[in-house]
C-alpha cells in the first residue's frame, strides 16, 4: 500500500533521503521515527507527491506518485504537522470545499460529513471560524479533512499535537480502528504514541533506514526503553 524503492532526495550535494527502501501492507499502523533533520518529513512529502524524488520510486496503492499523482492522491489522506487551514472559513465551509474538490456531492458528502464530525468530535466547531479555533481544535478539523474522502492510506505527521489528554485518547482509538482496514504511516516524537497505536516501528537517521521492526524489538535495542533505543540508533556515542 505504501512502497519506497531506492528513494533519494538531494538538495545540491546534501542527501536528505538516501537510498531508502521499505513497504507497508494494508492493515499496518507504522510509527515513523527519526531525529530532526533525519529525512522523515522529506520522505513523507515525497510519498504524498508534494516533492519529486531525485531518484527512486514511491508508490501508493501500487501507483507511482510521480507518474500517476492524481490517481495516487485519490487514495491518500495526508495530515501535515501544523497543516494550513483557511482562517476566514468555518470548519463546515472548509470541509465542503475539500469535499467538492474530492468529488463528494449530495448524500455521499452529507454521510461522510456526519462520519468525520462524529469521529473527530467536531459538532460544536462546525460553524466556528477557523481563525478563532485553538491549535487543538484546528488539528481536529485537519483530521476530519484527512478522513473525509475515506482514503485507503493515511500519512499523519504528529496527529496529536495540541490535543488535550481526552482528545489524544480519542485519536489513539480512532487510529487503531482505522488501522484495521487501512494503511497508516504515523510520524511522532512521542514514544507513548508508538506504544499506544503502532504495530511496527521504522526509524530513519541521516536519510537512511536504521531500524524496522516491532515496538518490542525496538525497545530491545535500548534495554527495554524506547528513548534509550532511539538514542542508541541515532548517535555515534
Amino acid at each position: 500500500m505504501i512502497e519506497a524503492v531506492d528513494l533519494c532526495k538531494h538538495y545540491g550535494s546534501f542527501a536528505a533521503v538516501d537510498q531508502l527502501s521499505f513497504s507497508i501492507k494494508r492493515g499496518e499502523v507504522v510509527a515513523f521515527l527519526g531525529p530532526n533533520g533525519a529525512g522523515k518529513s522529506t520522505t513523507m512529502k515525497v510519498l504524498t507527491g508534494y516533492l519529486a524524488p531525485t531518484s527512486g520510486i514511491a508508490r501508493l496503492c501500487g501507483l507511482d506518485v510521480v507518474k500517476d499523482r492524481v490517481k495516487a492522491a485519490a487514495n491518500l489522506g495526508y495530515l501535515p504537522e501544523n497543516g494550513p487551514l483557511y482562517p476566514e472559513m468555518t470548519a463546515r465551509e472548509m470541509l465542503a470545499f475539500f469535499g467538492e474538490a474530492r468529488g463528494l456531492t449530495g448524500q455521499r458528502f452529507r454521510d461522510r460529513l456526519d462520519y468525520v464530525t462524529n469521529e473527530t468530535d467536531l459538532s460544536e466547531l462546525l460553524d466556528k471560524t477557523l481563525g478563532k479555533c485553538s491549535k487543538g481544535q484546528k488539528q481536529r478539523v485537519g483530521m476530519a479533512q484527512v478522513l473525509l474522502h475515506d482514503p485507503e492510506v493515511l500519512i499523519l505527521d504528529e496527529p496529536t499535537t495540541g490535543l488535550d489528554p481526552n482528545q489524544i485518547r480519542h485519536v489513539r482509538d480512532l487510529v487503531k480502528k482505522l488501522g484495521e482496514t487501512r494503511t497508516i504511516l504515523l510520524s511522532t516524537h512521542l514514544f507513548q504514541e508508538v506504544d499506544a497505536m503502532a504495530g511496527r516501528v521504522m526509524l530513519v537517521n541521516e536519510g537512511r533506514l536504521s531500524f524496522d521492526g516491532t515496538p518490542e524489538e525496538f525497545k530491545a535495542k535500548g534495554n527495554g526503553q524506547m528513548d534509550q533505543a532511539f538514542h542508541t540508533l541515532t548517535t555515534d556515542v
